[in-house]
Formats: structure tokens, C-alpha cells, sequence
């Protein structure tokens, strides 16, 4: 059976990558809207809203069509506070700083939405991630490098240098940007398939144990 278009509404590196490991064919077509959260929006809320408008912006431009959207939004939130991406040097050197030795959370939101039938699925996974203790030398030498500037909170969990994170608990690859499973376990609402053993590669590409892949897959509210 033919599979239908699959569109990532997105431009970012690495969930272009992390999508491949479920060997669905895809395109991209990134929607470009504003980002702000609300006033007093909560950070699921807003992941929410922001994958949701992401994934409808870019479906009107496949009106009627046999194809599938998906979006994601992923923000950091340090209590009420949500860090997104930063805009300069000094931003990211006062998020690093804020998050350093201290545990905060990352909401990534899915929306997968059947343009052909007009059905928007969601999910959010949480995450919790503690901070190492590192230096202001560390964070110096990080923002020097570029990896900050887009990537909500400042930092990528999986930077093999910086190693940011000591401890953590939730989903790997949601931190990245784009939890496989869990849109897994939305897809197969729609009996869209992945190709491939979704968990399986996940792991064996981030070469992480995942601890929680069977749970999610088997619809418990974890991550």
C-alpha cells in the first residue's frame, strides 16, 4: 500500500535526522510564525498551541491532499520561566548559567495532522533534566562554539564536548527536539507505520538505554 506524503513542518537539523531513523519518506516545508508564549501561558500550553499552529499553517498549503504534517515545539521551563532559544551571546550565557547545577524541565509538543480528513492529533512529552556543575570557562568556550543560538535553553543535551546534563529522566530524543515514540504511538492512531523498529533505532543512535520506549509505546503518561 502506498504510504502518503509525509510533510516535516520544520527546518531544524536535527529533527530532519532523528525523523530518518523511522525510515518514512518525508519533505520539509517549515511554517514561519511568531513564537512568543502567551502572558502566563504554561509551558505545555504553549508547546502545544505552537506545534498545533505549525502543523495548521502548513497544512493549508495541501488542502484536500493524502498527506500528513508534522510539527514539534520543544521549550525549556525553569519553573513559571520558559527559555527559548537565545538571541545573543550574553542571553545564552545568562541561561547556562540560570540552569547550571539545578534540575528544570523540557516540554516537547507533536502535532501530526491528516490533511485529507481534516484530524489534528497532539502529544507532549516532559522531561526532567539536572545540570552539571559546570564552569563559566565551560560556558564560554560552548557559546564560542555556535551550538547555543538554536537550541530552546541554550544547549543540546547530546554535545559531545560540553556535556551539559548529569542526570536526567524522561525521553532522550524529546529533548532533542522530536520524541520518537511518542509519535509512534500518535501515528499509529492513523495506522501510519514507520518502516522501521522506531525504539530500536533511536537507541542504537542516540546509544542511550531508553528505560520508558515500551510504556510509551503502550499509551502510559510517561515523558
Amino acid at each position: 500500500m502506498t504510504q502518503p506524503r509525509l510533510i516535516l513542518a520544520s527546518n531544524s537539523p536535527r529533527r530532519r535526522q532523528m525523523l530518518a531513523w523511522t525510515g518514512w519518506t518525508f519533505e520539509t516545508d517549515a511554517a514561519d510564525l511568531n513564537e512568543d508564549p502567551l502572558p502566563g501561558e504554561p509551558p505545555g500550553e504553549y508547546v502545544s498551541r505552537l506545534a498545533g499552529e505549525k502543523a495548521r499553517t502548513v497544512a493549508q498549503r495541501y488542502a484536500g491532499e493524502p498527506v500528513f504534517i508534522l510539527a514539534a515545539d520543544t521549550t525549556v521551563a525553569d519553573g513559571y520561566d520558559l527559555l527559548g532559544k537565545p538571541a545573543d551571546a550574553q542571553e545564552a550565557r545568562a541561561m547556562l548559567r540560570r540552569l547550571r547545577g539545578r534540575t528544570h524541565q523540557v516540554y516537547t509538543a507533536l502535532a501530526l495532522m491528516d490533511v485529507q480528513n481534516a484530524v489534528l492529533m497532539q502529544d507532549v512529552c516532559v522531561s526532567q533534566v539536572t545540570m552539571r556543575p559546570y564552569s563559566d570557562v565551560e560556558i564560554e568556550n560552548y557559546i564560542q562554539s555556535g551550538d547555543p543560538f538554536d537550541k530552546a535553553g541554550g544547549y543540546a543535551i547530546q554535545h559531545a564536548d560540553f556535556r551539559p546534563v548529569v542526570d536526567f529522566g524522561g525521553c532522550f530524543a524529546s529533548v532533542m527536539g522530536l520524541p520518537l515514540c511518542h509519535l509512534q504511538r500518535t501515528a499509529a492512531r492513523v495506522n501510519f507505520v514507520p518502516p522501521h523498529n522506531v525504539p530500536q533505532m533511536c537507541q542504537n543512535n542516540l546509544k542511550y538505554s531508553c528505560p520508558i520506549w515500551q510504556a510509551v509505546l503502550d499509551g502510559e503518561s510517561v515523558g
